[in-house]
């Protein structure tokens, strides 16, 4: 009788035994929470300073938008080549599509190369999931998604500050109105904390979560085809390699559409802390 599947050592990403199948008496290695830790690259992981693969695609993640901006833009020209054009294309829809249809072109344009800047990190960070050798997205370790988001609510909170003054900015995070009469207490202390504490953190879990579930469907296909080709398995196998295609493929989509959702809300809170409060 062999050992069940899953390895001993909880740091292994797909710990399982290569040679075992369904029939063979080891038990199915279903992933899990050890399918998103990783032995650090450089360092340990007790160490209050060490590099894993997260951090590796992340910084891999980071060289190649920037790489790819500087090289498309690096040489404009007013009749522009493919790269300067795929490039142009997806600042332009960001900056249209996002930026300036929830702030307005006169209050948005500032905040364009930010946005854009967090929509291509997000995307490329979500990316990595499917492409091969990497096939992890950094957006499902929650500190990434939380930092991103911390980012956001400190320009959110100094904005309204900024924009208001004190009395100004905590009607807002209130949203304050006379009008509720005996409510309004109530009322104002439910959107404090919506606004100041649920809000950047479901900023960030909305991003996580859907990256997390994700990656943790594809690895549970993955790991259902290999452990099927056995037998009569062999059938089901192929249904299961079928679904990893289609997880694929919906995952292209969930990938950019988390990193829009993102940087929409980025925006919608950019924008309230802008607009004038009645």
């Amino acid at each position: 009788m062999k050992e069940p599947a899953v390895s001993a050592d909880p740091t292994q990403v797909l710990a399982f035994e290569t040679d075992c199948h369904i029939f063979d008496g080891c038990g199915f290695p279903a992933p899990g929470l050890h399918s998103f830790l990783f032995e650090p690259l450089w360092g340990h992981q007790d160490d209050a300073v060490y590099f894993n693969k997260t951090m590796l695609l992340a910084l891999l993640g980071s060289i190649i938008i920037i790489g790819f901006f500087w090289a498309a833009f690096r040489k404009p020209k007013v009749v522009p080549g493919k790269l300067q054009m795929v490039a142009e294309a997806g600042y332009d829809f960001i900056r249209r599509g996002v930026v300036y249809e929830t702030i307005g072109k006169k209050e948005g344009e500032k905040y364009v190369p930010l946005v854009v800047s967090l929509f291509f990190f997000i995307w490329m960070m979500n990316l990595w999931s499917i492409i091969p050798i990497a096939q992890f997205p950094v957006t499902s370790i929650i500190s990434y998604p939380l930092v991103l988001a911390l980012i956001v609510y400190i320009l959110w909170v100094s904005l309204t500050f900024k924009r208001h003054g004190f009395v100004g900015a905590f009607k807002n995070f209130t949203g304050y109105d006379k009008s509720l009469g005996a409510v309004l207490p109530l009322s104002m202390t439910i959107e404090f904390f919506s606004n100041l504490l649920v809000r950047p953190f479901t900023h960030a879990v909305r991003l996580f979560a859907n990256m997390f579930a994700g990656h943790t469907l594809l690895l549970l296909f993955t790991i259902a085809s290999w452990y099927l080709l056995n037998g009569i398995g062999i059938a089901y196998a192929g249904v299961s390699f079928i679904m990893v295609i289609v997880m694929t493929a919906f995952e292209l989509f969930v990938q950019a559409l988390q990193a829009y959702v993102f940087v929409l809300l980025t925006c919608s809170f950019i924008q309230g802390a802008l607009a004038e409060h009645h």
